[in-house]
């Protein structure tokens, strides 16, 4: 490290926009830069990104980052990437090229290609490799979609001239020199998300290409979250790449859960849980995924057990768009401060089908206990105890599958601003709630893996003295009144399932 080189920097490539962050010895922010992209929908069900374009506004945010805080590159020690999992790239080794849409996480078009794997002879292959079921969500289908759509690339695929990636793999190709000697690397957290990856040995594993039909010369190298992987050519020049992570599991590395049974949720659109099971892999039956949560250099992986809620935020904003009952998302909090409880009425926000742990995609949201008593002040209590209460499921689960104590909750994300919600989480869980100062988990995270490769932190404890708590919110809900609030919700959730199929 550079005796001069000060701070780290994180470059975030969310679903909405791509940032540069930097950050001091202190884990503090010092300044941020961001750039959002065209969210692309050309037919329904299909969501899609412009790599180019995405590329373009890393190229825009690296410098003008350090502009802000009146930085030069020489005054980065390391970059670290996070970016949204799943979202998958194919682009020409030769020209640097897209060679279609990248296809994001969101997008449903390959539902045949996993039904086809669903009912295959090996179904449960991938369970048991990848600690995952085959599901729309992952990277796998998406590639094997784009190899069965885009004339003559399943043949260019096996000649080497392709490079498959999810973001990261992307942009760290085009930051260490693109079709100059670019890296083709991975991590181990993005790759874990593929259905392609052994989660035992954190290799490729020749059994699910072959199960895809996928060539191995499309794969970058998997590596380990924190090691430098290359040298920015462009953006920062001379800037080492000192690691990656995929969102989620960077938002727990930046909570400094290191340690099994810490656990971190990220309350934003939707909410992401996800608690460190240590060495130990956790295999659920109650509709959690297995993932790794990070690996550090010469050292074992670590994992973790997560549960995915597609409809936090996201119910609020529907709360203000489509039923125009708060002008912005801040009022909720205050509107449903005028009542104590939500007069019976609960609403279960399954618009597109539930998440964990239920899996139902056939299911619909609901509102019930509708009376004339309920005013739009219980509504607007019952959209966000709504999220509460699928906190609850999901750490219900993840006690169960693991068998290990849950004994506070770190959170961070938009939602987190809500002091009645998190008061609500903090009472549903009967578990300390706790929100750190440094609100930008997912970018830390990222800064946080590119300093360990390079010195810049010493190691896992240094990162721990840096975590600082801004609030705190302790349960104060009666048992009684958690037990009836928690059978009340069930109901709800059982009145979501099967509508779209018998409709």
């Amino acid at each position: 490290m550079s005796g001069r080189s000060r701070y780290v920097a994180a470059l975030d490539q969310g679903t909405t926009s791509t940032r540069c962050l930097v950050f001091d010895h202190g884990g503090r922010m010092v300044s941020v830069a961001q750039h959002e992209h065209a969210q692309l929908y050309p037919e329904p069900g299909w969501a899609e990104h412009d790599p180019t374009e995405i590329w373009a506004n890393t190229l825009r945010v690296l410098p003008e980052a350090l502009d802000v805080a009146g930085l030069e590159v020489g005054d980065v020690a390391s970059l670290g990437i996070a970016n949204q999992r799943e979202t998958t790239i194919v682009w020409d080794r030769s020209t640097g090229r897209p060679v279609a849409p990248a296809i994001t996480w969101q997008d449903t078009r390959t539902a045949d290609i996993v039904s086809q794997l669903q009912h295959s002879p090996q179904a449960g292959l991938f369970q048991e490799v990848c600690g995952l079921e085959p599901a729309g969500y992952f990277a796998a289908p998406r590639l094997r979609w784009l190899l069965d759509h885009v004339p003559g690339l399943q043949r260019r695929a096996r000649t080497g001239e392709l490079a498959f990636g999810t973001v990261e793999s992307w942009l760290i190709w085009n930051l260490t020199g693109g079709p100059d000697g670019g890296v083709h690397v991975t991590d181990v957290t993005n790759a874990s998300r593929t259905l392609l990856m052994d989660i035992h040995t954190l290799e490729w594993d020749r059994r699910l290409l072959d199960v895809l039909d996928i060539p191995e010369e499309l794969l970058p190298e998997i590596r380990p979250n924190a090691q430098v992987y290359g040298t920015c050519t462009v953006g920062l020049p001379g800037v080492p790449i000192g690691g990656a992570f995929g969102d989620q599991q960077a938002a727990l590395f930046g909570q400094t859960c290191f340690a099994e049974g810490e656990a971190k949720c990220t309350y934003g659109t939707g909410a992401f849980l996800l608690m460190n099971t240590g060495s130990t892999i956790a295999p659920s039956s109650r509709g959690l995924i297995s993932t790794v949560a990070f690996a550090l250099d010469d050292q074992p992986a670590q994992y973790a057990t997560e549960g995915s809620i597609a409809v936090a935020g996201a119910l609020v904003q529907w709360f203000r768009d489509a039923l125009e009952m708060i002008s912005s998302a801040p009022e909720i909090e205050t509107l449903a401060r005028r009542v104590d409880d939500n007069g019976g009425c609960y609403i279960v926000p399954a618009f597109a089908g539930l998440f964990a742990p239920h899996w139902q995609p056939d299911a619909r949201g609901v509102v019930v206990g509708l009376t004339s008593y309920v005013t739009r002040a219980h509504l607007a209590r019952a959209v966000l105890e709504a999220t509460a209460w699928q906190s609850a499921e999901v750490v219900e689960a993840m006690v169960a599958d693991s068998g290990m104590d849950f004994a506070t909750l770190r959170v961070d994300g938009g939602m987190t601003s809500n002091h009645l919600l998190m008061q609500m989480v903090a009472d549903v869980l009967d578990v300390p709630v706790e929100r750190p100062l440094v609100s930008e988990s997912v970018s830390l995270g990222a800064a946080y893996a590119a300093g360990l490769a390079v010195g810049y932190w010493p190691d896992l404890e240094g990162l721990r003295a840096n975590w600082r708590r801004a609030a705190m919110w302790e349960p104060t809900m009666s048992e009684g009144s958690r037990r009836r609030g928690r059978a009340e919700w069930d109901r709800a959730v059982a009145r979501t399932l099967d509508w779209a199929a018998e409709a």
